[in-house]
C-alpha cells in the first residue's frame, strides 16, 4: 500500500478530531453567534449558500475538494486566524487501547495502516510541494505504549524539520504515557501541541476510557508544557515561540454535564493556559461498545463551544452561565442572551460610557467590535444605532440591553429598520 492509499485509510474517521477546523460539521456551528434554535434551523435551509461562499478557501489547485477530503485534507483557521488547508491523519491506526468510543480502538476490525517517520513525513512534503496542504496534524494510535509512539511522532517531527527544512505549520498530539522529556522536545518542534482528555474528569473517563488515567496521563503533559513556557525561555521553542495547548472532550459519551465540561475547561484556562478546548458530539461507531448509544445533539455541542468563548475571550464566570438542575446548558437560548435578559433587561449599558467588560457582556457585541466601539466615542459620541451597525455591531441583538446617549436602543431600532 502506497503513502497515498495509507493517508486515505486513516482519513475515514479523521472528522471526529478536532483540530483547528475552520468548517464545522454541524449547521450550529456555521452559524454566528447568538441565534435561537429556530433562527439557526433558518440559517441551515436559507442560508447554506451563503454560508459556503463566505467560507469557502481559495482555490489553490486543481484537485478536487473531494478528493483531498479523501486523503485528510480539511481547511482550519490557525491561531492568528490565517487559513489554511490542513492534512489530519495518523502516523498508525493500529491502537492497543479499547476505548469505548473510538474507530482505531483495540480488537475492531478493519484494515491498520502504519508510517515510519521518515515515510509519514515525505508523504506530507509531497502534498506540501503539491499545494494540496500547508500544515500538519499528526496524531496516532497507540502500540507498544504511549512513550514508544511519542518518539515516532517526534521523529517525524524531526524529519520534517530538521532534515526537509519544512517550516510550516505543524499540530503534534501528545500520547497518553509520554515523559516529560518527551514533552520538551516536542516543544521544540511543533507550534501546538494537544492531548485528548475525552472526558471531563476521572470517573466519566473510566464510562468511555478504562484504561486511560485521567491526572497522570492526560492533564500532567499539560501541567508540563505550562511549567516549560514559565521556567524557560521562549526562543527555545520552535520559531522563537513555546506551542500553544488544546484539548477534545467528547459530549454525549459518558453522562457527563455541562457544567463538569466547562468546569474543567474554566480551571484549564487558567491553571495551564489552555488556548481552546475541542467539544466533539458523541457519534455512535459499530463494532464499538457504545455502537448502540444515540447520537449526541449537535446543538449541544454548540451551546458548549458558545459558553467556552464567555469564558475564555468574555470575562464570565462559571457561575454567572445558566444551567439546569442536571447542571446542563439550555438549547433553546444563546448563554450570552440568557445572562442579558436577566441582568442587562432592566439595566441597559450606556454605550457611550461603558467601560471594555459591560460592553462585551451586551449580545451582539465581541471583542473586535469593542475596540472599534472604543475607537469611535475616542472621536466623539454616539448618536444613532446606524453608527453602532457600520461598527459591527449585531443591532437587532445588542438593542434590548443598550443605551444610544441616554435614549434606549431597542426604540432607535423600530426606526432604524
Amino acid at each position: 500500500m502506497d503513502a497515498g492509499d495509507k493517508l486515505k485509510s486513516v482519513s475515514e474517521h479523521m472528522v471526529l478530531e478536532a483540530a483547528e477546523d475552520y468548517t464545522p460539521p454541524s449547521a450550529a456551528q456555521r452559524a454566528p453567534c447568538g441565534f435561537s434554535p429556530d433562527e439557526l434551523k433558518h440559517f441551515a435551509r436559507d442560508g447554506a449558500a451563503g454560508a459556503a461562499s463566505a467560507t469557502a478557501p481559495p482555490k489553490r489547485t486543481s484537485l478536487s475538494e473531494e478528493k483531498k477530503s479523501a486523503l485528510g485534507v480539511t481547511y482550519a483557521a490557525m491561531p492568528g486566524g490565517k487559513r489554511i488547508a490542513l492534512l489530519k491523519t495518523l502516523l498508525t491506526s493500529a491502537c492497543e487501547r479499547d476505548c469505548y468510543y473510538c474507530p482505531f480502538r483495540a480488537g475492531r476490525d478493519f484494515r491498520r495502516v502504519t508510517f515510519k517517520p521518515d515515510e509519514m513525513a515525505r508523504a506530507f512534503l509531497e502534498l506540501q510541494r503539491a499545494r494540496i496542504a500547508e500544515g500538519m496534524f499528526l496524531s496516532s494510535g497507540i502500540i507498544g505504549g504511549g512513550a514508544r509512539i511519542q518518539d515516532q511522532l517526534i521523529a517525524t517531527a524531526e524529519v520534517l524539520r530538521l532534515k526537509l527544512g519544512y517550516r510550516g505549520y505543524l499540530h503534534l498530539k501528545i500520547m497518553p504515557g509520554a515523559e516529560r522529556a518527551q514533552v520538551e522536545r516536542a516543544m521544540q518542534l511543533a507550534d501546538r501541541l494537544s492531548i485528548n482528555l475525552e472526558a471531563p474528569n476521572s470517573s466519566r473517563l473510566a464510562r468511555l476510557a478504562p484504561h486511560k488515567v485521567f491526572t497522570e496521563e492526560l492533564v500532567q503533559p499539560l501541567r508540563w508544557v505550562e511549567e516549560v513556557r514559565r521556567t524557560q525561555p521562549a526562543r527555545l521553542g520552535w520559531n522563537g515561540r513555546w506551542p500553544s495547548t488544546t484539548t477534545q472532550f467528547v459530549v454525549g459519551g459518558a453522562d457527563e454535564t455541562d457544567l463538569e465540561l466547562l468546569s474543567t475547561t474554566e480551571s484549564l484556562h487558567r491553571q495551564v493556559r489552555l488556548s481552546r478546548a475541542y467539544f466533539s458530539a458523541f457519534h455512535p461507531v459499530s463494532d464499538t461498545p457504545l455502537e448502540n448509544r444515540p447520537a449526541e445533539n449537535p446543538w449541544r455541542e454548540f451551546r458548549l463551544y458558545q459558553s467556552s468563548f464567555l469564558l475564555r475571550d468574555y470575562g464570565f464566570d462559571l457561575e454567572e452561565l445558566q444551567f439546569s438542575r442536571e447542571g446542563n446548558l439550555p438549547l433553546e437560548v444563546d448563554p450570552k442572551i440568557a445572562w442579558a435578559r436577566i441582568n442587562l433587561a432592566d439595566a441597559p449599558v450606556e454605550v457611550n460610557r461603558a467601560d471594555r467588560q459591560a460592553l462585551l457582556r451586551v449580545p451582539g457585541i465581541g471583542p473586535k467590535t469593542v475596540d472599534a466601539v472604543l475607537a469611535a466615542r475616542r472621536r466623539g459620541r454616539l448618536l444613532h444605532m446606524n453608527e453602532l451597525k457600520a461598527l459591527g455591531v449585531i443591532v437587532k441583538r445588542a438593542a434590548p440591553y443598550l443605551l444610544v446617549d441616554g435614549r434606549q436602543a431597542a426604540r432607535q431600532l423600530s426606526l432604524f429598520d
